[in-house]
């Protein structure tokens, strides 16, 4: 059995009176590829934020590696290796691609060898960004940008990934690539929790998955049993 990397328990999340999260239970074990899958509002991000930091849990305990890591700053969890890649990409649009990148790397400072070995992982991985280094990042188009926010979350050396809602507004053609490179990164030894509406694509390179709804999980199972699951492929996959 792998070493947990991530798990929540009975995890609960307010905005003032309201209930965003109730009840939440879910494992991430080192080296997977997990999906959560829902639909808009149904607690993807409210979760992430909560791992990440961002959303002070009202109830329930997030451990990562056995340490309790409630109440953490989101720099301090970045520190241990919990970094998010935000849905919407949040880039800075008038810095350059490798200022971008830079930015992604603050952990590395002062480790210049290690930011120049974290930086040619990027440009190898999404070699685009290294033609346009220079170039503003507001200036790139949707897929570039995404590429971005996925290589300045990669400079800070994740041992845990959250993906949010990689492929959203992207062309067929780039989502396929999103993925494979999504799936390559996990192969290469980060644990990925990945936030996404795109259950068809999600669950071919996903090992495991679980689908929330209304801020509480409903179903989890192997990628097979839930792409299999009549009434999730109603859902999500539209079949």
């Amino acid at each position: 059995m792998s070493q947990l990397t991530l798990k929540a328990s009975e995890l609960a999340v307010k905005y003032g009176d309201f209930t965003a999260l109730k009840g939440i239970n879910l494992e991430v074990s080192q080296g997977e590829l997990v999906v959560l899958l829902g639909a808009n509002g149904a607690g993807k991000s409210t979760l992430f934020r909560a791992i990440s930091g961002l959303n002070k849990p009202a109830k329930g305990e997030i451990h990562f590696h056995d340490n309790k890591v409630n109440g953490f700053s989101p720099d301090k969890l970045v520190k241990y290796g919990i970094v998010q890649c935000p849905e919407g990409r949040k880039l800075f649009p008038r810095m350059s691609v490798n200022d971008n990148l830079q930015m992604g790397g603050f952990v590395q400072r002062g480790k210049k060898k290690e930011m120049q070995k974290s930086m040619k992982h990027v440009y190898d991985l999404f070699p685009i960004l290294k033609d346009k280094e220079n170039n503003l990042a507001g200036s790139l188009s949707g897929g570039q940008q995404q590429m971005l926010a996925i290589g300045r979350s990669l400079m800070a050396k994740p041992r845990l990934l959250l993906l949010d809602e990689p492929s959203l507004g992207l062309a067929p053609m780039i989502v396929k690539q999103m993925f494979e490179i999504i799936q390559q990164i996990n192969q290469e030894g980060t644990t990925v929790l990945l936030a996404e509406q795109n259950a068809s694509a999600a669950l071919k390179i996903a090992d495991r998955g679980y689908v929330i709804e209304n801020g509480q999980m409903v179903v989890k199972g192997t990628s097979e049993e839930l792409f299999n699951n009549e009434e999730i492929r109603k859902a999500y996959i539209g079949a």
